[in-house]
């Protein structure tokens, strides 16, 4: 797998955060043994070592599952050797994109597909939540740790730049046991598609009136102030080497890099963490419907973290490889069974047992 390259901004950010980002991604950047080029819509090609053919399979989209999938496939691979599973981290828009086109085997995404962007997919599509997860809010505050309390007020107001201190009695208001500095604050948003973005806003919506008349929410918005930058490696590597920075990352991004998390305030005015707990809360709030489809921008439970989120994958209904039809469906319900339990350690929270039914059925129709 490959990720994709970082877009820096400001020099001295990158130096170091390349290197950490290259050690803790390396795996994504890399083909299993004997890997065939990936052949969308085909699949099966020779090996030269002597042995069964090789069955491949393509997939691109959100960067929000990564490092579940990597582990995903690579242990799917090393269990099944004739099955190999290639996935591009490239942002959920790209994903949609590649998907709607039939440039890939599946795609990946924290938002799914309109109908009326689905039209033009004649071999039927398939909506598989197979990851939850939440959106962590980041930052590199001297002497600040993990904890630092953002309102409903405060939160929108700083992505909105009408907040530019991180000493602002506003934030200071809210953490009076905090020393905050004289420091700018420098907001970094995501400059791709992105669900994560896509996550973010509809939240930021949800609770501010001036953010949804200004901004709104998709995976690309215009945003009023900050810097763009490339997925959400990027984002993180910004955030760990900038002194004042603040962006938003998927919570095992924020994990795995070991970045400071803010405690947002929730719709019952509980100050909350992207725990584990907290998220597995506000996931079982969302109503999905009977194709699978679904969100809760603003969850009500009092313990909940308030930005949470499914992540999709998209698959066709018809394959022109039966055999394709039947790996896919393979590895997705191993996924959605045996590789479930692995989210916990990377910073995902397990599906409720119910959506995992559920999405198991939705694997049936694949290929059939």
């Amino acid at each position: 797998m490959v990720l994709s390259k970082m877009r820096p901004t400001r020099r001295t950010f990158l130096v170091l955060s390349s290197i950490s980002l290259s050690i803790v991604l390396k795996a994504c950047q890399q083909n299993p043994p004997n890997s065939a080029n990936p052949q969308p819509n085909g699949g099966t090609e020779p090996n030269t070592d002597g042995y069964s053919p090789t069955l491949s399979l393509y997939g691109a989209g959100a960067t929000f599952p990564s490092f579940l999938y990597q582990r995903w496939f690579t242990d799917y691979h090393q269990q099944n050797p004739t099955i190999e599973i290639s996935y591009q981290p490239i942002g959920s828009a790209a994903g949609i994109q590649q998907f709607l086109t039939g440039t890939v085997d599946f795609g990946a995404s924290e938002l799914t597909p309109t109908n009326d962007e689905l039209a033009p997919v004649s071999r039927g599509a398939v909506f598989i939540p197979s990851v939850a997860g939440s959106i962590a809010v980041v930052y590199n505050i001297p002497g600040v740790p993990t904890g630092l309390k953002l309102s409903r007020a405060v939160l929108p107001a700083i992505f909105l730049g009408t907040i530019k201190q991180w000493n602002d009695p506003a934030i200071a208001a809210l953490n009076p046991n905090l020393t905050l500095p004289p420091l700018p604050i420098t907001v970094i948003h995501r400059s791709d598609g992105s669900g994560t973005t896509a996550a973010f806003t509809s939240h930021l919506s949800a609770i501010s009136p001036q953010w949804q008349s200004l901004v709104g929410t998709g995976l690309n918005v215009a945003w009023k102030t900050g810097t763009g930058i490339k997925d959400n490696a990027g984002i993180s590597a910004q955030v760990q080497q900038g002194e004042g920075v603040i962006g938003y990352v998927e919570y095992a991004f924020a994990k795995q890099l070991q970045l400071a998390t803010a405690a947002l305030e929730n719709k019952s005015g509980k100050f909350t963490l992207p725990t584990e707990t907290a998220t597995a809360a506000a996931i079982a709030t969302i109503q999905l419907s009977e194709d699978l489809r679904g969100s809760n921008p603003d969850p009500n439970s009092p313990d909940a973290y308030p930005i949470v989120t499914y992540s999709w994958i998209l698959a066709y209904q018809q394959y022109d490889n039966p055999k394709q039809a039947q790996a896919l469906r393979d590895v997705l319900k191993w996924g959605l069974t045996q590789g479930q339990p692995m989210g916990l350690e990377l910073g995902y929270v397990p599906l409720p047992e119910t959506i995992v039914q559920q999405a198991l059925a939705a694997v049936d129709k694949i290929g059939k």
